[in-house]
């Protein structure tokens, strides 16, 4: 009479159990990927308290957008970066119960420009957060969200925006936004 060892079926079932938890994790992974592209790339906002939350890009979606062609002039008085942009008013998205004076807006390579709040609540030169540009959205957009001035002529030289630079409000790639 043979006896049947038990090691070889436990080895066996060591293995299904092993294959069944990858199978598991890979459909895990693949889930939150997913769940991932739907929200989209998120930027932080910090109100003067310190408290920061995440607006996604599906919650930006959700909100009345501007479409407009825009342009700037940059401190060479060159003319940069023309195309239709669809955005967000900044000051929408900050909130109107927001208490500030300014925002210091800042990309992800550290640049930062500050905005009074003046400027974000003129009607002649809207601000806005563009999440798309001539109809390539964030992520694919290169640029990532950015902050743009869209007066309806669409241009905005440094003389009319009593700046140097008007190009210096046009931050690429904003990955914060902190109330002053």
């Amino acid at each position: 009479m043979a006896v049947e060892s038990s090691r070889p079926r436990s080895i066996r079932k060591v293995h299904l159990v092993a294959w069944i938890l990858l199978v598991v994790a890979i459909v895990v992974v693949a889930l939150v990927r997913i769940g991932d592209r739907t929200e989209g790339p998120s930027i932080k906002i910090v109100d003067r308290e310190g408290r920061m939350r995440s607006v996604s890009l599906a919650s930006i979606r959700e909100m009345p957008a501007i479409a407009r062609r825009g342009t700037y002039q940059n401190q060479y008085a060159n003319w940069r970066d023309e195309g239709v942009y669809v955005g967000v008013l900044l000051r929408d998205l900050i909130g109107s119960e927001a208490t500030y004076d300014a925002v210091r807006v800042a990309a992800d390579d550290g640049y930062t420009v500050v905005i009074e709040r003046a400027r974000l609540e003129d009607p002649d030169y809207p601000v806005v957060l563009a999440f798309e540009m001539d109809g390539v959205s964030v992520p694919e957009w290169e640029d990532g969200y950015r902050i743009a001035v869209l007066p309806e002529d669409g241009s905005v030289s440094n003389e009319e925006f009593g700046v140097e630079s008007a190009g210096s409000f046009w931050v690429k790639n904003v990955v914060r936004i902190t109330l002053q």
